[in-house]
């Protein structure tokens, strides 16, 4: 049978691009649809934009803590219209050259929302196209919960957009996204307030870091109310009033949901093509990412499998070789380095705690807390942990675990030596580079080390 196209990619997100250049590549003739803007959610309303903003967000900070190093700062201002034209900027060059990448490599680039029809094809501006193979890349939305007064909440997605900056801001959620924006509204000024209903933030991570970072987020200001939920939001004045489920009530200028994202997988035609979904509709794929339909499969976070832009461009590299350059491959997601740009930022790598003992592990915990030496002269009391979890058997590294500056950067490279099977006395056999925060990490050769001044 000849079809229109080897292979036609629904969504233009990293992953959906990184499958398409390297198919066409290989000499497969590609077409991608996107309905909004190409780059997806990380370059245009995700980690790039919030990145700049967390940059922004420092800088208070950074003046106040300057005059311990001689400076003397002058009166500063914060705008947040010249943030967002300058953000919106880059947004804009970063599209292009997405734009441009594709079209270099052959990609033919089609505007409007694709879905499914069958098997082999996909109707797009109410035109029937053909593909060999069909990949869905569509990734995932915020979920927005069935409350009074949701309709006057935002999501991460509109927090890009703000027109003004309020002076209080109600930030609902717990996980990385509603830390990070957290952290972003109280370093440009705003009393913000963090409301999740779990006991600790940050569910899944090491519970040691989870309270480290709770406890340094309300140091630098941010109140967070645990175990609480709204039931209601009222437009109040040129604000709103939230009312919680103990009853009590707080006047707030914004109100954000960062409460988890969901495939975007709603009116996508996958019955129609008989692609089968999980609970949470996700699309379910094997290890080299196909449905159980043979001739379409699907990356990113429509599969629900890691909501992370590396996995997402990982996946659709896999995708590319196994498909179109007869290399079959397959992602492991068991092992993966993530940052949290919260404030102080955490970079993580393998088992917490918690997850090597339900594993059944034996271990050894290597824990470090200290003053980074930036801070003796800062006048800031932050502190940075440092965390080691070892399999007593093995010697193996099971987990590692930052909380402070410049700890995404660092969780990159231990994220190699875990990947790689590194033992603690290889880690401990290191010689660390001095005067960095990444020689706090050792010698780790005692179990619980004590705090360090």
């Amino acid at each position: 049978m000849t079809y229109d196209y080897d292979l036609f990619v629904i969504g233009a997100g990293s992953g959906g691009v990184r499958a398409a250049r390297m198919s066409a590549s290989y000499g497969a003739k590609v077409a991608v649809a996107e309905e909004y803007r190409v780059g997806g959610t990380c370059v245009i309303r995700g980690c790039v934009p919030k990145k700049l903003f967390v940059y922004a967000s420092h800088y208070a900070e950074d003046f106040e803590e300057a005059a311990g190093f001689g400076w003397t700062v002058g009166e500063s201002h914060f705008d947040w219209q010249k943030l967002i034209q300058n953000k919106d900027t880059e947004i804009d060059r970063l599209n292009a050259i997405y734009i441009r990448n594709l079209e270099a490599s052959g990609v033919e680039i089609l505007t409007g929302r694709a879905t499914l029809k069958d098997a082999h094809t996909v109707m797009l501006n109410g035109k029937e196209i053909t593909a060999k193979y069909i990949l869905i890349a569509v990734g995932a939305t915020p979920f927005m919960p069935q409350i009074e007064g949701i309709e006057h909440a935002i999501s991460s997605n509109e927090a890009f957009h703000i027109e003004t900056l309020p002076d209080d801001i109600i930030v609902v959620g717990g996980g990385y996204i509603a830390v990070e924006f957290a952290g972003i509204f109280n370093g440009l000024g705003a009393k913000t307030s963090l409301v999740y209903r779990g006991e600790t933030i940050l569910r899944g991570f090491d519970d040691e870091v989870r309270h480290h970072l709770a406890e340094e987020m309300t140091k630098k200001g941010v109140t967070i109310k645990t175990n609480s939920d709204i039931t209601s939001i009222v437009p109040k004045g040129e604000g709103y009033e939230v009312t919680f489920q103990d009853g009590s009530q707080q006047t707030t200028g914004l109100v954000m949901y960062a409460t988890g994202r969901v495939p975007l997988t709603q009116d996508l035609g996958l019955e129609a093509a008989g692609v089968a979904t999980g609970k949470k509709q996700e699309i379910l794929v094997d290890a080299r990412s196909k449905t159980n339909v043979d001739s379409i499969y699907a990356v990113g976070d429509v599969t629900e499998r890691a909501q992370l832009t590396p996995v997402a461009i990982r996946e659709g590299a896999a995708f590319a070789e196994t498909v179109f350059n007869n290399n079959p491959q397959e992602v492991d997601h068991s092992i993966i380095p993530t940052a949290v740009f919260s404030q102080p930022p955490i970079g993580t790598v393998g088992m917490g705690e918690e997850e090597a003992r339900a594993a059944g592990h034996d271990f050894d915990v290597y824990a470090s807390s200290f003053r980074p030496m930036k801070h003796t002269l800062s006048g800031s009391d932050e502190k940075t942990l440092m965390k080691l979890i070892v399999d007593k058997a093995s010697n193996k590294v099971l987990g590692l675990h930052i909380v402070g500056p410049d700890s995404g950067e660092m969780i990159q490279v231990f994220g190699i030596a875990v990947t790689m099977g590194a033992t603690n006395a290889q880690v401990d056999a290191t010689v660390a580079v001095h005067s960095t925060a990444a020689r706090g990490r050792g010698p780790f050769t005692q179990p619980r080390s004590e705090d360090r001044v």
